[in-house]
């Protein structure tokens, strides 16, 4: 071979290399994008609250809420409003069975704002409860109760929030509670199982962030314990991947998390697109049978949901 020759061929093999180069990033780039779990969604963590409701008539009637929930591959969500006229109005429409969602429907403890802080010892709560309940939705009974909040985790001792626990260990309802670790251990030891037969929600898996080690203890001493994983802190990293404790932790026990939006604002359901988007990106970073365990059928399992 010439000089020119051998110069010819170099700067061929150069420019396969960066063409080689190109379509290998090209692929990893499309690799990333499709590695985005693509199934259903449950969302449970929802609230269809007064100041996006408004009698059907507010900034987010039910066709908008609807639609975000089908643009997004949810196909099932645990409602819960304040009022509860809400998650009525959501499962009673044509507009929802049209779109393809399943609503799991909770008592909410909340009539309006100042219900927040003294739910716990408050008797009307009960009653209303127990109203509610005997009513139910026109898509059928509730589910569960919640989501209530205890700011301070002593109040789990409160006269109401301890038979309102028994009540749901009772009647086999799920419970939504917003709390702290301490909370949960509270909560569990007054119900009449101290807790081995509750099916309690813990909404963000602690929003205060409670080490993934304490969160792994209590996973181990309830057995029926869930985790909900929206605003939960140091869950994702860089890139709004998982962060490796949590990975950890999902994969160790994988049939005991779940996902949610929790809509308390209107600016979250302004946000839901990015929500669920985010959902789906780092829940492709995981082995595709426990992304679709979290991403779905714990969800869908946990109160009967068939598979879309």
């Amino acid at each position: 071979m010439g000089a020119r020759q051998f110069a010819g061929a170099g700067h061929t093999r150069a420019w396969l290399r960066r063409v080689g180069a190109a379509l290998l990033a090209a692929g990893l780039s499309a690799a990333t994008h499709a590695a985005d779990y693509g199934g259903p969604l449950f969302d449970a963590h929802l609230h269809y609250n007064d100041e996006a409701f408004n009698g059907l008539v507010g900034p987010h009637p039910l066709a908008d809420v609807l639609a975000r929930m089908q643009r997004n591959g949810v196909r099932a969500v645990v409602a819960n409003s304040r009022p509860n006229d809400g998650t009525k109005a959501l499962a009673a429409s044509p507009l929802t069975r049209q779109a393809g969602v399943t609503v799991v429907p909770f008592v909410r403890l909340y009539r309006n704002r100042a219900d927040y802080d003294g739910w716990f010892r408050d008797e009307s709560i009960y009653a209303m409860v127990q109203a509610e309940l005997a009513r139910g939705t026109e898509a059928g009974p509730f589910r569960g109760l919640g989501e209530f909040h205890l700011y301070d985790s002593a109040n789990a001792k409160g006269p109401v929030a301890v038979r309102l626990m028994a009540l749901a260990e009772e009647k086999n309802l799920a419970v939504l509670a917003h709390v702290d670790d301490v909370a949960i251990d509270l909560l569990m030891a007054g119900t009449p199982s101290k807790g081995q037969k509750v099916r309690l929600i813990w909404a963000h898996t602690g929003i205060g962030g409670a080490p993934v080690a304490r969160v792994d203890q209590l996973l181990a001493r309830y057995p029926l314990l869930m985790g909900e994983l929206s605003y939960r802190p140091g869950l994702t990293c860089e890139g709004g991947k998982l962060c490796p404790e949590w990975r950890a932790l999902l994969l160790k026990y994988p049939r005991r998390f779940m996902i949610g939006s929790d809509t308390w604002v209107n600016q979250r359901w302004l946000a839901y697109d990015e929500l669920m988007q985010g959902y789906r990106s780092w829940l492709g970073g995981l082995p595709p049978d426990v992304a679709r365990s979290i991403a779905w059928d714990n969800g869908a399992q946990l109160f009967g949901v068939a598979t879309p």
